[in-house]
């Protein structure tokens, strides 16, 4: 199960950082919410994969570390906020600019032939 937990963290990763590198504002949101994904994983899986752990003291044996699961939430909400700021901000920059490109300037194609475009 860690094995696959880590291997999940590791993909959401790659996958999030490959497209925070794009050249479009759409497909570096979806990398930060990846990101942002892959660190919750990350944070929620520090407090040690345990099952039927309870997250109170004295109830059971085991109990879950409830640290983890807090800092978690707030990752959640956190996450989201920024989220939403970056949409506005990439609507914002579309509206101003006239593209969605992240540094505001169209690549010049011209030496692409009409072949090579499509």
């Amino acid at each position: 199960m860690e094995a696959l937990f880590a291997l999940c963290v590791g993909v959401l990763t790659t996958c999030g950082v490959f497209l925070i590198l794009r050249g479009r504002t759409f497909p570096v949101v979806v990398g930060l919410t990846l990101l942002g994904y892959a660190v919750n994983l990350f944070l929620f899986s520090s407090g040690r994969l345990s099952i039927n752990s309870a997250a109170i003291i004295g109830s059971t044996d085991q109990y879950g570390d409830p640290l983890p699961q807090a800092l978690v939430l707030t990752a959640i909400v956190i996450g989201f906020a920024m989220t939403a700021f970056v949409v506005i901000l990439a609507m914002r920059g579309r509206g101003d600019l006239g593209n969605d490109h992240v540094d505001g300037r169209i690549p010049d194609h011209s030496s692409l032939s009409d072949k090579e475009r499509n």
